[in-house]
């Protein structure tokens, strides 16, 4: 794995923000958006599996950033569960909710895989990094 600058460039984060977007859209219309309580607990939680990756980098080290891609982890299951949720009250249909459920799974094999990557490093991340000027 090549060196990551900013956390932008992550392909999980990329695919957290395509979901994140795709659940504001289903959530804004219809009866999902009246259904206030779940819009509010998809969005926040769809939100933070891309802002827990993006703090986690921004921290600057291995240690903080697995932290963050856990609780980003545990965000994906919070968001398939709502999912679940949705499809039950009528607001998605199976289509929907099978292509989003593959979604949210893709980002957390992709957030698992990063997770082992980063324990398995000899690197401890940038804010560790000593200039050998």
């Amino acid at each position: 794995m090549g060196t990551i600058g900013k956390f932008e460039d992550l392909l999980v984060w990329q695919k957290a923000r395509d979901l994140c977007r795709e659940i504001f859209q289903i959530a804004s219309s219809g009866s999902f958006s009246r259904d206030f309580k779940l819009k509010d607990q998809i969005l926040a939680s769809s939100g933070s599996i891309m802002d827990n990756i993006a703090e986690g980098f921004g921290r600057g080290g291995n240690g903080e950033f697995i932290h963050f891609l856990g609780i980003a982890a545990g965000s994906t299951a919070e968001v398939k569960s709502q999912l679940y949720r949705a499809i039950d009250r009528g607001h998605i249909d199976e289509r929907k909710l099978r292509e989003l459920i593959l979604t949210v799974d893709d980002i957390s094999n992709m957030l698992g895989s990063l997770i082992r990557y980063l324990k398995q490093s000899k690197l401890k991340g940038q804010k560790f990094k000593t200039d050998s000027k």
